[in-house]
């Protein structure tokens, strides 16, 4: 293997020179790129894919872990290449739970290491930015209303204190404004809601089985849709969270589709893995196990 990782200097907070320190020992054999900047992932990734890496390691959480996977993809040919796996040093790590990649620096490397793969679906996002049409892949799950309103009121050093709590508090903050209906279709069917969750796999913001009928080889996008948001739904999830009981949505339109369209009547920001990319409306399709990922 000729494996190049990258490295977000961020994701550890103030803990990020021992982490830099620990992981050149461990990769002592490896590249390490470290990323400067918001998006910069997404460049170093395809730039290892150009140096002839076969091996990219996202050494963050899920923001680190999608901009190394478009950065794969922004070469062509280079997902049917190239393998992509994670590092999980980020604040939730979403996707490293749901394979059951270890927690700890040294475990997660030796399973690196191994090299045993497998392929999984790849969700695409098609939108428009500034009239120009644009494509953003995600590996776990894609939301549009109430939670990506929230990530936009994070605060990144509360973040850094007390980890995925902020988002919740964020979530509380993104309750009291006005929260636009976004509809999702596929074919006759079809939903609105003021939170739109598509998921890849089953896990949302941490180890909540929202998407609980979702396979990451199946073909199809787990769509779960709630009409309204209110204080019971967000007492639901957090017990949920506090908890870790298995979550299933009760009276919500939950679906599975191949594709879908998501649209708003005013502008509505739409997330990827944990990150606002962009506006509806988009639509959502899934490439059938497009993409090669290192499992423990």
């Amino acid at each position: 293997m000729r494996i190049c990782v990258i490295f977000n200097p961020c994701a550890k907070g103030e803990k990020a020179k021992r982490f830099r320190d620990q992981l050149a020992t461990i990769a002592s054999h490896s590249a390490i790129k470290p990323t400067l900047a918001p998006g910069g992932g997404r460049f170093l990734a395809a730039e290892a894919v150009r140096e002839g890496f076969d091996t990219i390691v996202a050494a963050g959480g899920d923001g680190t872990l999608n901009e190394a996977l478009n950065g794969i993809a922004d070469e062509p040919e280079a997902l049917a290449d190239v393998r992509l796996a994670v590092l999980p040093v980020g604040t939730v790590n979403v996707f490293a739970r749901e394979i059951g990649m270890p927690l700890k620096l040294t475990a997660a490397w030796e399973t690196i290491l191994r090299g045993r793969e497998t392929s999984i679906d790849l969700p695409q996002m098609q939108f428009s930015a500034e009239g120009q049409a644009c494509q953003r892949h995600f590996i776990q799950m894609a939301g549009a209303g109430l939670d990506a309103q929230a990530i936009a009121l994070v605060d990144w050093k509360l973040k850094r204190s007390i980890g995925q709590f902020a988002y919740m508090i964020a979530g509380l903050k993104a309750m009291r404004g006005k929260l636009t209906a976004i509809r999702v279709s596929h074919g006759s069917t079809s939903a609105s809601g003021e939170l739109v969750l598509l998921g890849n796999g089953r896990y949302y913001g941490g180890e909540l089985p929202v998407f609980h009928r979702a396979s990451y080889r199946d073909g199809l996008l787990d769509i779960c849709v709630f009409p309204k948001v209110n204080w019971f739904v967000l007492a639901r999830y957090f017990w949920g969270f506090l908890s870790q009981r298995l979550f299933k949505p009760g009276n919500d339109p939950y679906f599975q589709a191949p594709s879908v369209n998501l649209e708003s009547d005013s502008a509505a920001r739409f997330e990827l893995d944990g990150e606002n990319v962009g506006h509806l409306p988009a639509t959502c399709s899934i490439q059938r196990q497009g993409l090669r990922i290192i499992i423990p």
